[in-house]
């Protein structure tokens, strides 16, 4: 018994003297693709809404997607409306940077390189300002890249589209219009709402028809294209990325001149469905791809 307990003792010794003797191990060294991650973020900048859950169920889920898709990078957000974030931060103590001080915050973090991906439906005045704002840090990063907005190319409206009409099939019934609400505005961007309706119809979906709340189509222009058509019924859907306050109030409020009680006073059934196009996971799926494009022009 003594002669084994020496031996393992020797063992011991001799196991002891060759870790003495060893180099330490050295830790992994860092690729340069995770260095390169570590320099570069994603900021998400969005109009915002004070609708709580909205706003998760569409820009945070737009957030999300693009995170999943993207680990390696870190996402931000920002907000470009100063009455949300103001309004946010004095109802719900939840603080969101505006752009100015997202750009701020990434300087001083150490971020090189900025993807800024925004959640705008078209290139109109809020994506113009972006655009500028950026022009004003552009020295304060190795490089920053805008992605574009949601309705860019064909193959976004031709998505856009699919998202839409997949989502509110079990409506287009023949007697129904389905009707999709946009914002609007006086920047020639306006003219994605009639691209779209075009291409609506190309496709075959008649029964579809977009409108905005601050331009044209207007909700008469909507009317007057379905008034001689048979319909019976309308459904109401927001054509915006979050279901805020046009949807909730300009579309679906209770108003006389809100479009649900439009559209009633002529004779029509109405329901309204307050889903952001944010929630659309083909939607989600755009901006996605997007920033895939604005990655791709790093250097």
């Amino acid at each position: 018994m003594k002669k084994w307990i020496g031996i393992l003792m020797a063992v011991a010794m001799i196991a002891a003297l060759c870790a003495c003797g060893a180099e330490p191990s050295a830790p992994e060294a860092a690729s340069a693709g995770d260095e390169a991650a570590a320099d570069t973020a994603i900021l998400v900048v969005s109009f915002g809404t004070s609708y709580n859950e909205s706003r998760d169920l569409t820009i945070g889920a737009i957030e999300n997607a693009i995170a999943a898709a993207y680990p390696q990078y870190e996402v931000r957000r920002a907000f470009t409306s100063q009455i949300i974030i103001d309004k946010l931060k004095e109802r719900d103590g939840l603080e969101i940077d505006n752009v100015d001080e997202a750009l701020t915050r990434a300087a001083a973090d150490g971020i090189r390189n900025l993807i800024v991906q925004p959640t705008h439906l078209m290139n109109g005045f809020e994506y113009t300002d972006l655009k500028n704002a950026l022009d004003e840090y552009s020295d304060q990063f190795d490089q920053i890249v805008l992605g574009e907005p949601l309705l860019t190319s064909d193959e976004d409206f031709e998505a856009v589209i699919t998202a839409i009409t997949d989502t509110s099939s079990a409506n287009d019934d023949g007697n129904t219009a389905l009707v999709f609400m946009g914002h609007g505005t006086e920047a020639e961007s306006n003219a994605v709402y009639a691209a779209m309706q075009e291409k609506l119809k190309a496709d075959g979906f008649n029964n579809y028809y977009i409108g905005t709340v601050e331009a044209t189509p207007s909700v008469d222009d909507i009317i007057a294209a379905i008034q001689d058509k048979g319909y019976t019924r309308v459904v109401l859907q927001p054509l915006m990325i979050v279901a805020g306050d046009h949807a909730n109030n300009d579309m679906a409020g209770d108003e006389d001149d809100s479009w649900k009680n439009i559209f009633k006073s002529n004779g029509y059934e109405v329901e309204c469905v307050l889903e952001g196009l944010g929630q659309n996971e083909a939607v989600q799926q755009v901006f996605v791809d997007h920033v895939a494009a604005a990655i791709a022009q790093l250097s």
